[in-house]
């Protein structure tokens, strides 16, 4: 999953199954706080976001659930894997993000986890969570785009 584009972002994960999930409203880049073995397992690609958040706490927000598998040469000082993780946003920012969550409904999920200028970087998406029904509109039109690509493929 190591794609380089020519913007000098290395994209370390992706959540696909965000967008599936989720009806995207705002999309934002954070930063992260990290420790060294953590910085090395994402360098190495061994990173999940697929079931993280992130939720407020003490007028932060922390991302919950990611899962970053711990660093082999770390011996004593490695981190636990699905440790609460602080991520660097502007007070102008957090405050918002907390607004939208309270009184919205809103939830915060990570789409992407990248490199740039050599730092971690997490692109998070305000989204609002799809109903069953909009899942299955989602399906069927991926499924008929795909059987018309083959008609068209075919008949020419």
């Amino acid at each position: 999953m190591n794609k380089k584009t020519n913007s000098g972002l290395k994209i370390v994960c992706i959540n696909r199954k965000a967008s599936f999930n989720y009806f995207f409203e705002e999309l934002l880049e954070a930063g992260i706080v990290l420790k060294g073995s953590e910085i090395k397992s994402i360098r190495d690609g061994k990173v999940n976001i697929a079931d993280s958040y992130a939720i407020e706490k003490n007028g932060e927000i922390i991302l919950i659930n990611s899962h970053i598998a711990s660093y082999k040469q770390a011996s004593y000082s490695n981190h636990k894997p699905t440790d609460e993780r602080k991520l660097l946003l502007n007070k102008k920012e957090i405050n918002k993000l907390i607004g939208k969550m309270q009184r919205d409904g809103l939830t915060i999920v990570p789409t992407k986890m990248y490199f740039k200028k050599g730092k971690a970087k997490l692109e998070l998406a305000v989204a609002k969570g799809k109903k069953q029904y909009d899942k299955r509109v989602v399906k069927k039109n991926r499924d008929w785009n795909r059987d018309r690509a083959r008609y068209v493929r075919k008949s020419s």
